[in-house]
């Protein structure tokens, strides 16, 4: 009996060990919004526009007032994102063209994803909504390291269900009939009935439920409040007051992408993971004013440029277990950090061969590393030769028609004021920098959105399937 007793004992004890062992590593979503303006969350200071459940992953964590990504327009920002890594050093350098038939349009398969990493640590993953990292079968998110997918391959989509007409891309003729396809679980096109951006809440509250008893990654990449401008009546009529229509519209979308964040991180507090799951939020790039209505307050310039419109972005992190609540954190981070933190976290092995640009930013939270986590931020438009680099004081951008600009980001966040002419030695210590960067870099590898004419002429077959 003691025998038993002592057996008995034993076995509890390293059940609760390998449960402990299990529940340290980290769950991790990554939320991400498309073409959301800086200043249309309550934590960058919006008005008419209520979301209090992505402000509690500011107020849950850190809010960065200087969050950037890697690039001003979806594909590339997502590349680096996704990949940890400069696009530009494997040629993903355009937004990519929507090209079934073409494993070439999208993330080289020589490139590792977060999923891929994550996979070889234990973690369980799916990617969800918007993928524009390749619309080839090889290019699926299920070949590039997630377990399950539910969303569209394009890079954009219509909101309404009644919409998704064609029954999936075999059926497309043109550009932007990936945006009247049906939504895929996984490889399959079902019949799904809700609007487009409850349907992606709710699956990423099922994963959680699905999966909570293991360590898990979650990519939830809204299209919300892309274009085109789509909202349901219930999320319209609470804005009444916005008398600008397309405002109005894109107002709703954004409440109702922060409607079902708040579902999400109530399903995570009622499975008891909300203490050891790091949360992040923020858009792929700065808001395109002009076309949604979007709002990027204080900030120069919008989507597709360099000022800080369109690449400085909302971007915060919660993560209760490691993250002082209400952190704000000033100095220049990226999103190539949030996968150097996360593998740095779960001790994962990065291939030396194609290492990190990011940085583990939880010594620079937790006030054990002073310093900047950058030296210097880099951006490439390759096909209109815009540059631009960011320190902890300076920014450098150097536009189509070769203008030459350099602004102190720690006083002018408005970027009204160029000091070119009275500091040329800082610009040109930048530009040299950049230099070197651009050293590193490939060309792109395959034609891009604004190419389209010419890649049609090499590819008259584009939209032309096997039966």
């Amino acid at each position: 009996m003691r025998k038993f007793m002592f057996l008995w004992a034993l076995l509890l004890c390293l059940a609760i060990q390998l449960k402990a062992q299990n529940s340290s590593k980290p769950n991790v979503i990554v939320i991400l919004a498309d073409d959301l303006g800086y200043q249309d969350v309550g934590f960058n200071g919006c008005k008419d526009i209520p979301t209090p459940h992505i402000d509690r992953i500011a107020k849950n964590g850190v809010k960065f007032t200087n969050g950037y990504v890697t690039y001003a327009v979806c594909g590339p920002s997502r590349a680096g994102l996704i990949t940890g890594r400069y696009q530009d050093r494997f040629g993903y350098s355009r937004n990519p063209l929507y090209a079934p038939q073409d494993v070439e349009m999208g993330l080289p398969l020589t490139e590792e994803t977060m999923a891929d990493i994550l996979k070889k640590n234990g973690y369980y993953s799916t990617a969800i909504g918007k993928w524009h990292l390749g619309t080839h079968p090889d290019l699926h998110p299920q070949k590039r390291g997630f377990n399950e997918f539910f969303g569209f391959l394009e890079g954009g989509h219509h909101y309404m269900p009644e919409m998704w007409t064609l029954e999936d891309d075999t059926k497309a003729k043109t550009q932007y009939d990936g945006y009247k396809t049906k939504i895929l679980r996984n490889t399959t096109p079902i019949e799904e009935k809700e609007y487009l951006t409850d349907a992606l809440s709710r699956e990423a509250v099922s994963f959680i439920d699905k999966n909570a008893q293991k360590p898990f990654f979650i990519y939830l990449a809204y299209n919300a409040p892309h274009t085109p401008l789509q909202a349901t009546s219930k999320y319209l009529n609470r804005f009444s007051h916005i008398q600008n229509p397309k405002r109005k519209t894109y107002a709703a979308m954004v409440s109702a992408m922060d409607d079902g964040i708040g579902a999400v991180l109530k399903q995570l507090e009622d499975k008891g993971l909300d203490k050891n799951t790091i949360v992040v939020f923020l858009s792929d790039n700065g808001g395109p004013e002009n076309d949604n209505a979007s709002d990027n307050g204080p900030l120069r310039g919008q989507k597709s440029n360099f000022w800080d419109g369109g690449i400085k972005v909302p971007f915060a992190i919660q993560w209760p277990a490691k993250i002082k609540a209400g952190t704000v954190y000033e100095k220049p981070v990226i999103s190539l950090d949030i996968l150097a933190t996360v593998a740095a976290t779960v001790k994962s092995k990065i291939n030396p061969e194609k290492p990190l640009d990011g940085v583990n930013l939880l010594p620079y939270l937790n006030g054990e590393n002073k310093k900047a986590p950058h030296e210097y931020l880099f951006w490439r438009n390759y096909d209109k030769g815009v540059i631009a680099v960011r320190t902890l004081e300076h920014k450098i951008v150097v536009t189509e028609t070769h203008n030459q600009e350099l602004f102190n980001s720690l006083k002018d966040i408005s970027e009204k004021a160029n000091l070119y002419q009275e500091n040329k030695q800082a610009f040109d210590k930048l530009m040299q920098q950049w230099k070197v960067w651009n050293g590193q870099l490939k060309e792109p590898l395959f034609l891009g959105l604004t190419q389209e004419k010419q890649y049609n002429e090499l590819h008259p077959k584009r939209f032309v399937f096997d039966k």
